[in-house]
């Protein structure tokens, strides 16, 4: 009684003197290495060379100013309760006569910690966000911990700075969908990055 019409003939045939030194199964081996060795590399020299890591990716963390260098976090707290990891804390206060400049709304978060630990990268702290204050860079990794002081992020951190600001060249879903469409019809050849509007 046959299973299966998948079964397999199998030889029992003496093996040659060429078989039993490996000699054939070298020269292939060897073969393959020397191809290998000839095509283009595959590694790229990390840190000097950066891949490019896609507008998905989500990297270190930032919160985001305004036009006028005014921090845009209202400490709200939606992130902090949209965190499922519970990585990020912060206390709020009042803005003070002469700090217009400093702080967009009359509240502002004091203290602003993210526990980089605790931290998913998930992102949902980034769409919590309703005054686009928190972001996760596309383009940057979170440097590595040596200390344990280094671990909580702080606004010192986590602020961004106005002479090196944030750019991409899409802020929505809908605005990179959009830009993709018309490239794709041939609208559209170059985007220029641009920080958030």
């Amino acid at each position: 009684m046959q299973l299966t019409n998948r079964s397999k003939q199998v030889s029992n045939k003496q093996m040659t003197l060429a078989e039993r030194i490996y000699l054939p199964a070298i020269a292939q081996g060897m073969a393959i290495t020397i191809k290998h060795f000839f095509q283009k590399k595959v590694t790229i020299r990390y840190p000097e060379v950066k891949r490019y890591l896609g507008p998905v990716f989500r990297g270190q963390h930032i919160l985001k100013r305004d036009e006028d260098g005014r921090e845009r976090c209202t400490a709200c707290g939606l992130c902090a309760v949209a965190c499922p990891a519970e990585a990020i804390s912060m206390v709020a206060e009042e803005r003070q006569k002469g700090e217009e400049n400093l702080y967009r709304e009359e509240k502002y978060a004091a203290v602003y910690e993210v526990n980089m630990l605790r931290c998913i990268f998930c992102g949902l702290c980034e769409e919590a966000c309703p005054k686009q204050a928190v972001y996760l860079r596309h383009d940057e990794f979170v440097p590595v911990f040596t200390e344990r002081d280094q671990v909580i992020w702080g606004k010192d951190l986590l602020v961004e700075d106005m002479n090196n600001r944030y750019t991409r060249e899409a802020w929505t879903k809908e605005e990179a969908h959009e830009q993709d469409l018309k490239k794709a019809n041939g609208d559209l050849s170059t985007v220029v990055p641009r920080a958030i509007p």
